[in-house]
């Protein structure tokens, strides 16, 4: 698939998610296999662009191209301005956001709130094309509620206004994260135009890939909540769609290397305090599908040193790589 001059290859993108694809994350899921990770949100309104959450967002010394990075706001010019101080600190592709759910971004009609004044959604898509020199992609919903499905509305003032690719989650705001993705919905989308459409929902499994390509024609996947806790389900569906052939599951200590290699990953780049902190919800992800998870993170989740967080981590998997039931004494 191709965005302006950058070819994506694999079509497999890691789906931009608030407090989880921050730069360690995205690198480790470029690593094993991804085509194009997409950062965390960021916010136009630049009284926040100093803060030191804004600053580790809008960090990619030394990610490899292309960089992609999601902005968030309502209002044209101040979106502008957004794209415009992103590309100057290293975007090469700005992603606007008009499909999170979240109440807290919806209150202030940005994310999929905005979907309810298509007048807005073209005056903010021009300005942000107009602004910058690189590709702008968009990332919507299927609608705001059942009573307002207006992909296909969005769709075209989106192609009308320079967006190089256009993302779709198949569910409307209401839905949040419930119910089945509508796949015919983002069929619709991709038969009506000419720029790249990229499928978002429900895809959890390479076959769960392929057979999303095949319903919508779609030139790309997206992969969010499905990713957390298992970076490598990217690079497994690129090798299915290419080779049609499933890669095996990952071992016990494999699971562990990856996951260790990600929390040293969090603690340079966060700092100790933290970076041991912030690996609390990976660690639960990593683990979730592992023996004795709840019993692991009860210990883990306790730790208040990165050595500790390491040591722990490293005796659990090792102890399920080997066969043996992980010793847990103070799970209790």
């Amino acid at each position: 698939m191709q965005i302006g001059r950058y070819r994506i290859d694999p079509p497999v993108i890691l789906a931009p998610m608030a407090g989880v694809t921050d730069k360690p994350f995205r690198l480790l899921c470029k690593r094993l296999g991804a085509g194009l990770a997409v950062s965390e949100m960021t916010i136009s309104d630049s009284r926040f662009w100093n803060t030191a959450k804004s600053r580790h967002r809008m960090d990619h010394d030394g990610e490899p191209e292309p960089i992609s990075v999601q902005i968030a706001g309502t209002e044209p010019e101040r979106m502008a301005e957004a794209a415009r101080y992103n590309v100057a600190h290293g975007a090469q592709i700005i992603d606007i956001n008009m499909g999170c759910p979240a109440k807290k971004v919806c209150n202030v009609w940005a994310g999929s709130a905005l979907m309810r004044d298509p007048v807005r959604v073209a005056r903010i898509l021009e300005a942000v094309v107009k602004a910058v020199d690189v590709p702008v992609t968009l990332k919507i919903r299927t609608g705001w509620d059942a009573q307002h499905r207006n992909a296909l509305e969005i769709a075209r003032i989106a192609e009308h206004s320079g967006i190089a690719a256009l993302a779709i989650h198949g569910r409307t705001r209401d839905q949040m994260y419930t119910g089945q993705a509508e796949y015919d919905t983002i069929a619709a989308v991709k038969a009506m135009l000419k720029i790249p459409v990229i499928a978002n929902g429900d895809i959890d499994s390479p076959q769960k890939a392929h057979a999303v390509l095949q319903a919508t024609g779609c030139d790309a996947v997206m992969i969010g909540r499905a990713a957390q806790g298992r970076p490598w389900l990217l690079g497994q569906i690129a090798h299915y769609l290419a080779t049609g052939i499933l890669q095996p599951a990952p071992s016990s200590a494999e699971v562990g290397r990856i996951l260790l290699e990600h929390l040293q990953a969090l603690y340079a780049f966060y700092g100790e305090e933290a970076g041991v902190r912030i690996a609390r919800k990976h660690l639960g992800w990593y683990a979730k599908d592992q023996p004795e998870n709840a019993a692991f993170r009860a210990v883990v989740n306790r730790a208040q040193t990165a050595e500790e967080q390491q040591r722990l981590t490293r005796d659990y998997f090792a102890a399920l790589a080997a066969g043996v039931s992980p010793e847990l004494p103070d799970a209790a």
